[in-house]
């Protein structure tokens, strides 16, 4: 699953997220690892695009987290790519994507594997970003194995925790 921050002019119009420019590069991205968009459910933090194309106000973002939530739910990912600082924040609070992208920022949360990106529309702009958002999502096929052979192993593994001892049953007090 990829999250991106919120639909563009086109995307609105169209219903779809990331199409121009920065889906034809986040298309590219996923080509890189053996993927097709078919085979990827792409979000956004807020599903609405703000006034002037601006960045979502927090109270926007928390009118809309709830349907989020509820598309993660429903799709179970084995992995949550975030597309930019927007939809870092809802996973990483506080942290700084050009500190935390790729490798460094990969945190597990239950079953799933959480991954910072840099939004495409950023490498767009930044040429110099490109290498490392290439070498950042080429990490997804390995984490997602590494994800996948841990689960395995912990469903496996014997109960490292001894029986629990049965509690006595009460005592019956006397009347006198």
């Amino acid at each position: 699953m990829f999250i991106g921050e919120g639909p563009g002019q086109r995307e609105d119009q169209l219903g779809r997220p990331f199409v121009g420019p920065s889906g034809d590069l986040l298309e590219e991205w996923l080509a890189e690892i053996g993927h097709t968009r078919d085979q990827v459910f792409i979000a956004n933090v807020v599903k609405c695009r703000p006034p002037s194309n601006r960045d979502p106000e927090p109270t926007e973002i928390a009118a809309c987290a709830q349907y989020l939530e509820r598309q993660i739910e429903i799709v179970q990912p084995k992995l949550i790519a975030t597309l930019g600082r927007h939809s870092m924040n809802m996973f990483f609070p506080g942290a700084k994507i050009t500190r935390i992208h790729g490798i460094r920022g990969v945190k597990r949360a239950g079953n799933r594997v959480l991954l910072p990106l840099f939004h495409p529309a950023y490498v767009l702009r930044n040429a110099n970003a490109a290498g490392d958002a290439y070498a950042d999502i080429r990490l997804i096929p390995r984490l997602i194995q590494r994800l996948e052979q841990r689960l395995a192993e912990e469903a496996t593994e014997p109960d490292l925790q001894p029986p629990a001892e049965p509690e006595p049953p009460p005592e019956q007090l006397s009347m006198l």
